[in-house]
């Protein structure tokens, strides 16, 4: 009983059995997406090998001393942006963005290591002494922190990856306790640039209620207008940014506002994902036995369209069992970000906590059509070496917040 007692004050069972479920949810799906498929039959092995590898790293990352997490933020964060100059220039195009640095036969995406090199930076920057997160100054550097990598990315295309940059940067804003004006602040020009991208007429609209807001706030004259300007340069970057990306890309966001319009193009994963979730009723069509995966109906669907898999042939009980695997592991994180006094682990864990959030709504939003496709995976059950190894370290790393908790709580 008293090795019992040890093992589970130092180890977390509710942040390792869920990641392990899912990850088995995960195999299930890409075997049964492959199983049928000539040239992607051996993904299902190379899963299972990355599997090993990603597990390794978890634990080897829960036994490192805790302080070298930050010691190690800043070197991390530049060899990250130093990949990702490394791909724009020798990186191998695929699916029409530049974002695979190829070694002998292996590939990974230096954009995923950059998550997690960039929400310890931005730690680092936020948990020092005499930081404060509502001067300008510091809002302006943490976002400096945060949207280098993001136009790196952008310049691969790689618009989704983009996106789960933003919302991490904004949700450790949240956490560290920026004010409603400094949010604010940080918002209005993501909020300009996205409304640039629907229209003149949504571009106008966002742009007067900005102003309204301002003259809400009552700060004074000059800070206003240049809150103003950034958010008007905002709309004409993001309109630019839009028509750089590649075709396919800028068909998926039209297809978004209408897939009936391209269905056999852009549209066409769309309304497939669908069918395939929609098809499964409420027990599924049983392992093996669903007409969408079998038939291949949705291109590498062992990807970002994993999860239809899941609903064809386990159906909505499933699905749901595996929303609910998602909704504790995330809790759990929640709670110990929460109970954690170090300001720093406290900001990567949730920072952490945000990236599985944001790829979950986003991928999940993109199977059932209420989010554009945008090629983001869903964490531990998509195939994909980097994003499994990269997801397992960052969980390494809430698991040794676990182990050392009684120094930081």
């Amino acid at each position: 009983m008293r090795i019992d007692y040890n093992i589970k004050d130092k180890f977390d069972f509710g942040l390792f059995l869920p990641a392990l479920i899912l990850f088995g949810f995960g195999l299930l799906a890409i075997y049964s997406s492959t199983v049928n498929n000539t040239f992607a039959q051996e993904n299902f092995q190379r899963q299972l090998v990355w599997g090993v590898f990603a597990f390794l790293v978890f634990f080897i990352t829960y036994s490192l001393p805790t302080n070298i997490f930050k010691s190690f933020a800043v070197p991390g964060y530049l060899i990250s942006l130093l990949l990702l100059l490394a791909v724009l220039v020798i990186g191998r195009q695929i699916s029409g963005s530049k974002s695979w640095l190829v070694i002998g036969s292996m590939g990974f995406q230096p954009s995923e290591i950059a998550k997690i090199a960039t929400i310890m930076a931005i730690a680092a920057y936020l948990s020092r002494n005499n930081s404060n997160i509502d001067s300008f100054k510091d809002i302006l550097i943490t976002l400096s922190i945060g949207i280098t990598p993001v136009l790196l990315i952008l310049l691969e295309p790689d618009m989704g990856t983009s996106i789960v940059f933003m919302g991490v940067i904004l949700i450790m804003f949240f956490w560290k306790g920026i004010s409603s004006f400094s949010l604010f602040t940080v918002l209005s020009p993501a909020f300009v640039a996205v409304a640039a991208i629907f229209g003149t007429v949504y571009f106008i609209v966002a742009l007067a209620l900005v102003i309204v807001l301002l003259v809400t706030f009552k700060k004074d004259l000059f800070f206003s207008a240049s809150i103003f300007a950034i958010g008007l340069s905002s709309g004409f970057f993001a309109d630019y940014v839009y028509h750089a990306l590649s075709p396919h890309q800028q068909r998926r966001i039209q297809s978004f506002l209408d897939p009936n319009a391209d269905p056999l193009g852009a549209g066409y994963n769309t309304i497939q994902a669908k069918v395939a979730i929609g098809s499964g009723g409420l027990t599924g069509k049983g392992f093996l036995a669903g007409n969408q995966t079998q038939l291949q109906f949705i291109p590498e669907q062992w990807t970002d369209f994993a999860f239809c898999v899941i609903g064809e042939e386990f159906g909505f009980i499933g699905s749901i069992f595996v929303i609910g695997i998602f909704l504790i592991l995330f809790l759990r994180i929640l709670k110990l970000t929460f109970n954690t006094k170090d300001e720093f682990l406290s900001l990567v864990s949730v920072g952490i906590l945000s990236v599985y959030l944001i790829h979950f709504i986003i991928n999940l939003g993109m199977v059932v059509g209420i989010l554009p496709v945008i090629g983001i995976p869903l964490p531990f059950i998509s195939y994909g070496g980097s994003s499994l190894l990269v997801n397992m370290f960052m969980l390494g790393i809430v698991a040794n917040l676990y182990r050392t908790r009684k120094n930081y709580t």
